[in-house]
């Protein structure tokens, strides 16, 4: 089992910066959305000692992860690059509303992850959460909480579940839930 978490808010998210491959700061309520998600996952998972918590390397993740394991009373974080976010090459730290003035029409609301001129592609960012779940103990002896980002969330859950590109982007990215993957299924948890 794997339960899949989205760092908490940071200051590019309330500003509306596209983060990518840059960094900012969990807010005070990306915090707080990291302490409840740490919360409820102590609250399904009976013996923690048994669990390994992976992050993407980006410091907004490694945050999150390290408040969570702190709830779970788990002191190793392990790390691995094939968690990171996409980046979106020369939009990374751009305002989304100046993307969207200089792209015009052609900047669509869904699908944007994948449309920068110099970004990551959907199908690496698919190769590469695809070789990290390939990676990992057959499904019924997984015990991780990954903490990942939005877009690579959303390829990776796709990838899991076998959704086609469309529904992969088309899936929810909270920062106030988290979902389990386990036997091909992927639900969502509150906090």
């Amino acid at each position: 089992m794997i339960y899949l978490l989205r760092h908490g808010q940071t200051e590019f998210n309330l500003e509306g910066r596209f983060q990518g491959h840059l960094d900012s700061p969990l807010t005070d309520l990306g915090v707080a959305q990291a302490s409840a998600m740490g919360r409820r996952v102590a609250t399904l998972i009976p013996q923690p000692e048994d669990w390994r918590i992976i992050a993407s390397p980006l410091g907004r993740a490694q945050a999150t992860a390290r408040i969570v394991a702190d709830a779970l009373t788990i002191t190793a974080i392990e790390t691995d690059p094939r968690l990171i976010e996409i980046t979106v090459g020369r939009w990374d730290g751009r305002l989304r509303a100046e993307v969207e003035q200089e792209a015009g029409p052609s900047f669509a609301a869904s699908g944007w992850d994948f449309r920068s001129p110099d970004g990551e592609t959907f199908d690496s960012t698919a190769a590469r959460t695809r070789d990290w779940l390939e990676s990992l103990p057959p499904d019924a002896e997984r015990r991780i909480i990954a903490v990942s980002h939005g877009v690579t969330s959303r390829v990776l859950r796709g990838v899991y579940a076998g959704l086609s590109r469309e529904e992969s982007l088309a899936q929810a990215v909270p920062q106030d839930a988290f979902f389990r993957l386990k036997d091909g299924q992927v639900t969502r948890i509150e906090t």
